[in-house]
């Protein structure tokens, strides 16, 4: 499988082109170096202190779990899959003291559903009350921090989308809305409107 980016761009929030070149200017601080794209080739890894396999329903269970493939690691309490030790097509529920690195960054959750596609990680949807994001910025001491009940980590495009409550923060600049979208590799932001949001509240980012 190829490596493959997508460069992120700042969107014309609630088509007000004003209010988009504001939050570049403030997020300026979050450019730095590209982090090295995410591996999603190789062999994937699995490590478990204990498993269980119920033969009658095809199903999974493994504990004190790490599934790994290339930079990209999934550590958790608990894993459950229907299907088996399967990784063309499935998805799999972590639970307990998730944690997920990536890219250079770190997601920590309560609970995470990790999909798999022709025998690579492809998505993984954190939730938790919050789940949190970090990532350091370039060789300094900066880190970039994020927090939402949902965060979406793609694979691909190297990003993660915060839904619900969230909140991305660079140490100064501190900004909330009902998406936010980070690009990991280019570490730039970009808010977007949450699907479904109440009328009036489309695309609204408070800095």
């Amino acid at each position: 499988y190829n490596r493959r980016s997508m460069a992120a761009s700042y969107p014309n929030v609630a088509g007000k082109w004003l209010a988009a070149a504001v939050l570049v200017a403030l997020l300026a601080p979050l450019a730095g170096p590209h982090s090295r794209a995410a591996q999603r080739t190789g062999p994937i890894a699995v490590d478990a202190a204990s498993t269980e396999v119920d033969y009658r329903n095809n199903a999974i269970v493994l504990r004190d779990v790490t599934i790994s493939q290339g930079d990209i690691r999934v550590e958790a309490t608990e894993a459950r899959a229907a299907g088996g030790l399967n990784f063309e097509n499935s998805r799999w529920t972590f639970s307990g003291n998730v944690r997920i690195r990536a890219e250079g960054g770190k997601l920590t959750s309560d609970q995470a559903i990790v999909s798999f596609a022709n025998n690579a990680i492809s998505r993984a949807t954190v939730t938790g009350k919050p789940a949190h994001f970090e990532q350091a910025r370039g060789t300094t001491a900066d880190i970039a921090r994020g927090r939402a009940e949902t965060i979406i980590y793609e694979t691909a495009a190297g990003t993660v989308s915060l839904l619900d409550s969230a909140w991305l923060s660079d140490g100064r600049n501190e900004i909330r809305g009902q998406r936010l979208v980070y690009n990991i590799r280019e570490q730039r932001v970009q808010a977007r409107a949450r699907p479904n949001a109440a009328p009036g509240e489309q695309g609204r980012v408070r800095i």
